[in-house]
């Protein structure tokens, strides 16, 4: 069976967990990605190296005549949030098992997620688009402080709270300037406690598989900081799928944030249509003890979910990023393990190698590694975790 995988950088949840997964089914890989090299590279050691072609993946006509002139699919999929849409328009051509392009484009686009759950009458936040070039005084009334962010940005790049019209004024020329072209998405702030629901469906069945609670940075940038993996109120978790329901979204993996307020509302902050990332997903295989991977990628060929995944419940994890806290080059860290601590399956990560130059980005670009724990005690799992980044130097030099 052939599986295409679209692609743009190679990331820890395809060379760690999907294309390992594919070669666990049997399948055969055919990876297209807008430049080939990175991916060439980044699979080189895998026991079974998937088949590359350079496509430009951003465009799904172009995708589909990719695959029409190739090998016959049997499914077509990526994790990645730029390509979602993409994808399911392939997969729905083609007459495979797929995301709903709708609703891909929905979670994708921020502003019309918004405009959908208020026309749904679950939640209403104020907010609008700001188009390139246009004048942020011309928009009314707006809430200060306020979130601004590219309406089809990804996780916290380009992110920040602003307190007036002359902060708003002059981020928006910032990002517009990196961004040429760019619509930012001008919201109210939705304070409250940052959480996650990861979800998995088969486009007939959907289960909650797990959720974490975030502590994020002080404003104005939302950099998150550490996950710990909890079990979310039922009352909470009906909320957010609830949501999820209007914006059409249940078919494969699903990371969606969103805020816990004071009086108990679970208010949507981005639905990311995809599993999460930052080796998150990673560790929800371990916490399970399933084939979380298998599971995502057998839906996409047509097979079913289970009724029950046989999940454990017996473990948690808690994950603590070190972060750059200037510009310069890394020229000290940890190196990479894998060993056990007190009976915790403990795991440091590198996102950035000693050498590498980088600006000061504000944002999880800044990451410089992940101390991830897997056990049964949370509050011991912290603890570890947090004893690691106190014994240990990142070393950052103009």
């Amino acid at each position: 069976m052939r599986l295409y995988l679209l692609a743009l950088n190679p990331t820890d949840s395809v060379t760690e967990g999907f294309l390992p997964a594919a070669a666990r089914l049997g399948l055969e890989v055919t990876v297209l990605a807008d430049s080939v090299d990175a991916h060439r590279e980044a699979y080189k050691d895998l026991p079974q190296l998937p088949e590359l072609r350079e496509c430009a993946v951003r465009d799904f006509r172009e995708v589909i005549s990719e695959i029409s002139g190739h090998h016959a699919p049997d499914a077509v999929f990526t994790n990645s949030d730029h390509l979602q849409a993409q994808a399911a328009l392939a997969a729905q051509y083609f007459g495979l098992p797929g995301k709903d392009w709708q609703a891909a484009y929905r979670a994708k686009n921020k502003a019309e997620a918004r405009r959908c759950l208020s026309a749904a009458g679950l939640d209403t936040v104020w907010a609008a688009e700001l188009a390139p070039g246009q004048d942020p005084a011309t928009l009314a009334d707006v809430p200060y402080p306020c979130v601004v962010k590219p309406r089809e940005g990804v996780a916290s790049e380009d992110v920040v709270l602003v307190e007036d019209l002359d902060g708003l004024t002059q981020f928006a020329a910032e990002v517009q300037q990196r961004r040429p072209g760019a619509v930012l998405l001008v919201e109210e702030f939705l304070a409250g406690e940052l959480r996650t629901l990861e979800t998995l469906g088969d486009g007939t069945s959907r289960q909650v598989v797990g959720g974490f609670r975030t502590a994020i940075s002080e404003p104005p940038a939302f950099i998150e900081l550490s996950l710990e993996f909890v079990d979310h109120p039922r009352a909470i978790t009906d909320q957010v799928l609830a949501q999820l329901d209007a914006l059409g979204v249940g078919f494969g993996a699903c990371h969606t944030e969103f805020v816990v307020q004071a009086d108990g509302r679970a208010r949507l902050i981005e639905v990311n249509y995809r599993a999460i990332g930052d080796r998150m997903d990673l560790a929800l295989e371990q916490i399970l003890g399933v084939p979380y991977f298998e599971h995502v990628l057998r839906v996409h060929l047509g097979e079913p979910l289970p009724a029950d995944l046989g999940a454990r419940s017996d473990l948690t994890s808690y994950s603590l990023y070190a972060c750059a806290d200037r510009a310069g080059t890394l020229t000290a860290a940890p190196e990479p393990f894998d060993r056990t601590v007190d009976g915790i399956a403990l795991s440091y990560r590198t996102f950035r190698e000693v050498g590498e130059e980088h600006p000061y980005y504000r944002t999880n670009r800044d990451y410089l590694g992940v101390i991830q724990g897997i056990g049964p005690d949370q509050a011991a799992l912290q603890r570890i975790a947090q004893e690691f980044v106190a014994d240990n130097v990142w070393t950052i030099e103009p």
